[in-house]
């Protein structure tokens, strides 16, 4: 049972990590956890998820706990097999495959339906109160990868990746919510899925460039994700989230991203250790906020004691992000849809 005041000593400080919610509604324990630990933020999974006025009430009570209104909520709606808000009661949105398939044939056409779509997911999302989409993914999809990416990659070719996750990044912001680069330095050569294990990519010094180039065009980002995946030609130990190395050279060096770093959710199988364990390495290695997806307490409270409060310098990329979410636009989303609609479908008139 969580002891209200655990963290007196902590009072007024923040815990760099975003954690999960069991239900629909947050427990009485959940509550008392939330208040003393004042973690960075939350995210939301199809298990937090009814409908809208149920997300609303949930997204307004985190607030309220925290007394901020501009505070991190973040989900993974990407469309396709990623999204937790589904139909009926939410739109379908369509994995990346479609635009890239549309860029190829009519790039500037791909750009303004893959922005207008994204602008009607943020308003969805924003509607009830998330202001951070984990969107875009920015892999490079390459040929006999596993499909963990799939067909979520914007193409395969970098500079598309590039443009289509920034008309992504761009349609989010008219809605009023922030996006999220991902998964840096790049998951597109995967062998396997990092949920069940740790890839190892075996790639050259040219070939990674490949992958790094769409996170360097959009490194001014404000957040940002890294990939479980081992790099030996960068570290021959450590997979990216808790490498030393490759936060420091390759993801703020090489790709010159300073923006708020995330891990991807430090539960998964890729990583091996505790959860308190994994957490703690991963902020050692230089990771801003640690994702802890499962809600589950014990694993909550042994990352607020190992990995203590938030440094000065990542509380700064927290407030410069949630600083740069711009007020929603004003748009009439079924003229959006149809336009959207109507773009993609140029495909299929020109097969």
């Amino acid at each position: 049972m969580w002891q209200a005041g655990f963290l007196a000593n902590l009072e007024g400080s923040m815990t760099p990590a975003i954690f999960g919610m069991s239900g629909l509604t947050l427990s009485p324990e959940e509550r008392a956890f939330f208040r003393d630990a004042d973690p960075a933020g939350y995210i939301l999974f199809g298990r937090n998820i009814e409908d809208r006025r149920q997300v609303r009430a949930l997204t307004d009570e985190l607030r309220a706990i925290h007394g901020r209104e501009d505070l991190f909520i973040c989900i993974d709606q990407e469309g396709g097999r990623v999204a937790r808000m589904r139909p009926p009661e939410w739109t379908g949105f369509p994995a990346g495959e479609a635009f890239d398939r549309l860029y190829r044939i009519a790039p500037a056409s791909a750009i303004e339906a893959t922005r207008v779509n994204a602008q009607v997911l943020a308003m969805e999302l924003a509607e009830v109160g998330i202001t951070v989409d984990c969107h875009p993914p920015l892999d490079v999809r390459q040929p006999g990868a596993h499909d963990v990416i799939g067909d979520r990659a914007l193409g395969s070719e970098p500079m598309q990746v590039a443009a289509l996750g920034r008309a992504i990044l761009d349609g989010l912001a008219k809605g009023g919510v922030l996006g999220c680069i991902k998964h840096m330095p790049g998951h597109g050569r995967t062998t396997c899925d990092t949920h069940k294990d740790l890839p190892t990519v075996h790639a050259s010094g040219e070939e990674l460039e490949v992958d790094l180039a769409p996170f360097r065009a959009l490194n001014q980002t404000p957040v940002g994700m890294t990939g479980h995946l081992l790099f030996p030609l960068w570290d021959e130990e450590n997979p990216s989230t808790l490498s030393k190395t490759i936060i420091a050279d390759i993801i703020r060096g090489r790709i010159g991203f300073d923006g708020l770093l995330l891990t991807d959710d430090i539960d998964m199988e890729a990583l091996s250790g505790t959860i308190p364990e994994r957490a703690e390495r991963a902020i050692a290695a230089g990771c801003d906020v640690v994702l802890n997806c499962w809600a589950k307490m014990d694993d909550m409270q042994g990352i607020v004691e190992r990995c203590g409060t938030m440094r000065t310098e990542s509380t700064t990329r927290l407030d410069r992000a949630l600083a740069a979410r711009a007020r929603a636009e004003e748009a009439d989303k079924a003229a959006l849809l149809a336009k959207r609609d109507r773009l993609l479908g140029i495909e299929g008139a020109m097969a």
